[in-house]
């Protein structure tokens, strides 16, 4: 029998250690007790202990959004940078959509608002991003007072691929706020995003 430093997984021994000597830990390394997982905006409860009574979470900054005057909003939860037009090219299949997205970075595509080959780091956001949007208290599924232009009530493409079928990826509604797959070749939004971590 080995002792207890051999028999404990490598990840809990320095999250032990960070308990002990939280001085020493590097950044990004929180209490286990706890989880960067961001609030999902219901404050109305409907039942003791349900979201809207505890609303755990971290909390949203105040503004929650910036618009950088460039075509682009900043979100300062999430530090990730979104296109202001939540609509640029219609709907499309999922690999157009990656697709115009690489031109727009190429600066061969554009979207209105937004003037191209200003930044070369555009993607389709993954299914978590995309979802962090949402905001469980409203049915119009986007937090009150967003700068956003054109977003549209229906589907939008994650580059997140659907792991029990790969022709499908995941998708979010900002009409329900449902978090679904569809199958690459039907067509949904595009909402290019860069930045994050």
């Amino acid at each position: 029998m080995g002792t207890l430093s051999e028999s404990l997984h490598p990840v809990a021994v320095i999250g032990l250690g960070c308990i002990l000597f939280g001085a020493w830990c590097a950044p990004g390394w929180a209490d286990p007790a706890t989880a960067p997982v961001s609030k999902t905006g219901q404050i109305q409860s409907y039942g003791a202990g349900d979201d809207g009574q505890l609303e755990k979470g971290v909390a949203w900054p105040v503004p929650r959004f910036t618009d950088a005057g460039d075509g682009t909003i900043v979100d300062h939860l999430t530090s990730l940078v979104w296109m202001k037009n939540a609509n640029c090219w219609d709907r499309q299949t999922w690999e157009s959509g990656l697709n115009l997205i690489a031109g727009l970075n190429a600066g061969s595509q554009t979207c209105a608002g937004y003037t191209s080959g200003r930044h070369t780091d555009w993607r389709l956001p993954n299914v978590d991003e995309l979802q962090s949007l949402l905001d469980f208290s409203r049915t119009t599924e986007l937090p009150a007072g967003h700068p956003f232009v054109s977003v549209q009530n229906s589907y939008y493409w994650s580059s997140t691929t659907y792991a029990a079928n790969s022709n499908n990826a995941w998708t979010v509604s900002f009409a329900t706020g449902y978090v679904g797959t569809g199958a690459k070749p039907n067509i949904s939004f595009i909402w290019p995003v860069r930045g994050g971590q």
